[in-house]
């Protein structure tokens, strides 16, 4: 037998997921990955049983809830689903279906419209950080087309300006998790940064890349991608994120000189496949470590003078994404105030997944 759970599918930013009540799912974490895992159909390569698309971009999950929380107005748990393992995790945030959020809440009768654009107010479950999604509600509903283009992602669309509060640390403890601007980890120096997102900073031609390879490319080259992600192992730990060799952070971000008038440009893994683009708070954590005196990014970039608030171009494989942030050093330490950036949100199908309802037994 077979039982359903309401849904919509939307593009947020540059990836595509479900977004769900989570008064639809199995209180249980155990039950709610076995239900998600058999309504993205894994395991599966093709993951041809069920709605994923085969990409870990394109294979994630929002959560979706009221929140009893002072002065939010939404939970919101980040769900990556595995393809070809029978994994769910929930290790890292994602901004891009971040960017989703506002407007499924708004058109779930969760935040009222309150104006032209309404502000919803949202609480990143994942890394227990709060960021604000200001939605377009011409008219007295949410308006998803409009002129706004982000790279990555064909035609144009309503803005979305997200702004991140007190992200700094928000998965690793700190701004800078291993307390130094730059570490040498199996031979190769490296920034480690957590504005958001973990991410671990490399330069590209130390792995003979130019930084300007295609994301296949550096796919392809098996010896490159088992060098990064051993450097990858090992710093983990030393990140305050322990073993992670089965968890999506940290994110390995090669960097190398701008090519199209940006800031740097960056070829990002996700872990294990090379991004077409880069992640939200991907980006805003590369963006941050430009500013920090000495990282790898502002050597590359040429970046450490700050002044504020300072937008930076992260130039990746399908454009570039522009990051405003508002920082300032106190005593020789790099302090984020707050970041912004836009991106823009469709919704593409809303009804029912179906999934076997013995997916809701045990725990």
């Amino acid at each position: 037998m077979l039982r359903s759970i309401p849904t919509t599918l939307m593009r947020g930013g540059t990836s595509k997921g479900l977004y769900i009540n989570g008064r639809d799912l199995p209180d249980a974490p155990i039950a709610r990955n076995r239900v998600l895992l058999a309504a993205m159909g894994s395991p599966d390569k093709r993951q041809i049983d069920g709605v994923g698309g085969a990409h870990p971009l394109s294979s994630k999950v929002a959560v979706v809830e009221p929140s009893g929380r002072e002065n939010i107005d939404v939970d919101y748990l980040f769900l990556q689903v595995g393809i070809d393992k029978a994994e769910v995790s929930d290790s890292q945030n994602c901004g891009n279906l971040l960017a989703g959020v506002g407007p499924w809440a708004i058109e779930h009768g969760l935040v009222p419209i309150q104006g032209p654009v309404t502000p919803v107010r949202i609480y990143m479950i994942n890394t227990e950080s709060v960021a604000v999604a200001y939605v377009q509600t011409p008219l007295g509903k949410v308006e998803y087309e409009g002129d706004s283009h982000i790279d990555g992602v064909p035609g144009t669309a309503a803005p979305i300006n997200i702004e991140f509060i007190d992200v700094a640390g928000s998965s690793c403890g700190a701004l800078l998790p291993t307390g130094d601007v730059v570490d040498i980890v199996d031979g190769v120096t490296v920034t480690c940064i957590d504005n958001g997102m973990p991410v671990v900073i490399l330069r590209a031609a130390d792995f003979g890349l130019t930084g300007t390879e295609q994301p296949a490319e550096i796919e392809r080259n098996q010896m490159i991608c088992e060098r990064i992600e051993a450097i990858r192992l090992l710093i983990g730990p030393r990140m305050n994120l322990g073993d992670v060799a089965r968890k999506t952070v940290p994110k390995m971000c090669l960097v190398s000189p701008a090519m199209n008038g940006g800031t740097l440009n960056t070829r990002t893994l996700i872990p294990h496949r090379v991004h077409d683009a880069i992640g939200v708070l991907g980006a805003v954590s590369v963006a941050t470590a430009c500013l920090a005196t000495g990282s790898i990014a502002a050597q590359i970039a040429g970046t450490s003078n700050l002044t504020n608030p300072k937008k930076l171009d992260v130039e990746h494989p399908s454009g570039f994404f522009t990051v405003e942030i508002d920082a300032a050093v106190d005593g020789g330490t790099l302090a984020v105030k707050r970041a912004m950036l836009l991106r823009t949100a469709r919704k593409l199908m809303a009804g029912e997944v179906f999934v076997p309802a013995a997916c809701w037994g045990g725990s």
